[in-house]
């Protein structure tokens, strides 16, 4: 006698992969947030053109998020400590809200600011972990917004070491400390 197994897009995802309506899914997703994306990308090449500034934008999904880049050489839409882009972020949000109707999680990043602030986060986190180790006391960051705290959580638990924020906007820092 032979036995018939069930075919692998009846297995569970951690089995056999995706299941064809959660490939489905995943595909409708991602034109969702390419579509957040094209609606930004038109709202900033308007204000590139009334701005008179030279940019390429570039539209994509990362991290199941709509991810934006201007792709210029000026400085301008980034401001001081990178408050020009927040702010610019926020009315991109804003765009995708009032033409969908629902909050958008895109990101956006002008002139490599945000790859640039990453990795100056990265080795922040990388430091405070190496004196937690070293000396077995906590250690507490300067102030950062959400996603940049996020970014140093996310390395300080990769390190396997603990980290939580404290305080309230816009002093709000990380505490890393041992387990």
């Amino acid at each position: 006698a032979t036995t018939e197994f069930p075919r692998t897009k009846n297995f569970p995802p951690w089995i056999g992969g995706l299941r064809e309506e959660d490939e489905r899914m995943s595909n409708e997703t991602e034109a969702a947030l390419l579509a957040e994306g094209d609606l930004v990308a038109d709202y900033l090449e308007e204000l590139l053109d009334i701005a008179d500034l030279d940019g390429d934008i570039e539209n994509s999904v990362q991290d199941g998020r709509a991810h934006i880049v201007v792709d210029t050489d000026s400085e301008l839409l980034v401001g001081k400590d990178g408050e020009v882009l927040d702010a610019l972020q926020e009315l991109a949000r804003l765009v995708v809200m009032t033409e969908t109707g629902h909050r958008s999680r895109l990101m956006l990043d002008v002139a490599g600011y945000r790859e640039r602030r990453r990795a100056e986060l990265v080795a922040l986190a990388k430091d405070a972990i190496a004196e937690v180790k070293e000396t077995g006391e906590q250690v507490r960051m300067a102030p950062l917004n959400a996603y940049e705290r996020k970014i140093v959580h996310d390395e300080v638990a990769a390190a396997g070491l603990v980290s939580e924020s404290e305080g309230e906007p816009p002093n709000r820092r990380v505490v890393v400390r041992a387990q």
